[in-house]
């Protein structure tokens, strides 16, 4: 548990610097450790708080309500069909999906760093990308190779990026913690375990933000890349071997 709470807030801090993110790093963290399940389930409660919290501060700056909601709504429904996947394919099969949501991450922040996304081709494309990113939020526990991505691509200002990150993950969390609850991920004593993960993931959120204002992004985002990338590579020889 005490290397599950580091993960939590290492997942805390990036949350703070970037507005989102935590599951990138907790999730992969914490397969190592147990499993994905176990991982999705001790984030579930974490990531509702959170992302309420962040979607109620910054609820006046959303780029277009109508989007958001469409958005979020796309990923609740992408969020159920993937706990489905979480509760009936191997372990190994989850592992390798997680580290090659990581890599496909990765590969593309380093390969498109500055892609646009037209907003009139965003409104037409939430509903697609809404539902992949909540499959593999609920297959995975890492939806931010599709979803962060996407809402990257659209360049708005970083309040209006959170506002609906905010919403997106919050929608998915409201789905997700009846079914995990549902299939046995989200046992009493899990639940439990999960409230009290808020407090490294709240704890580490003011840290992430206080180091975004010192560090230059470009130094932070290699930081981060070359932390995930050694994460991955040990999910896929735990996976494999």
């Amino acid at each position: 548990m005490l290397w599950t709470f580091l993960a939590l807030l290492l997942g805390g801090i990036l949350k703070g610097a970037t507005g989102a993110g935590a599951p990138i790093i907790a999730v992969p963290v914490m397969a190592i450790l147990v499993n994905v399940p176990f991982a999705i389930a001790i984030l579930s409660v974490p990531n509702l708080v959170s992302n309420l919290w962040q979607g109620w501060q910054h609820r006046a700056d959303h780029l277009d309500l109508r989007f958001t909601v469409k958005f979020a709504l796309a990923g609740a429904f992408g969020a159920a069909l993937g706990t489905y996947m979480l509760a009936n394919l191997p372990d190994e099969a989850l592992l390798v999906g997680v580290a090659i949501s990581v890599f496909a991450y990765i590969a593309f922040r380093l390969a498109r760093p500055h892609w646009v996304l037209p907003f009139a081709a965003a409104q037409r494309l939430a509903l697609p990308v809404g539902t992949v990113a909540g499959m593999l939020q609920g297959a995975a526990g890492v939806s931010a190779p599709v979803s962060i991505t996407f809402l990257n691509a659209l360049r708005t200002d970083r309040s209006a990026f959170v506002a609906t990150i905010s919403a997106f993950f919050a929608a998915m969390a409201v789905v997700q913690i009846p079914l995990l609850t549902l299939y046995g991920f989200l046992t009493w004593e899990r639940f439990l375990w999960s409230c009290v993960a808020i407090v490294p993931l709240a704890a580490g959120m003011p840290i992430g933000a206080a180091l975004a204002r010192r560090i230059s992004k470009e130094i932070f985002d290699k930081v981060i890349l070359a932390l995930l990338a050694l994460v991955a590579l040990r999910l896929l020889s735990d996976a494999v071997l």
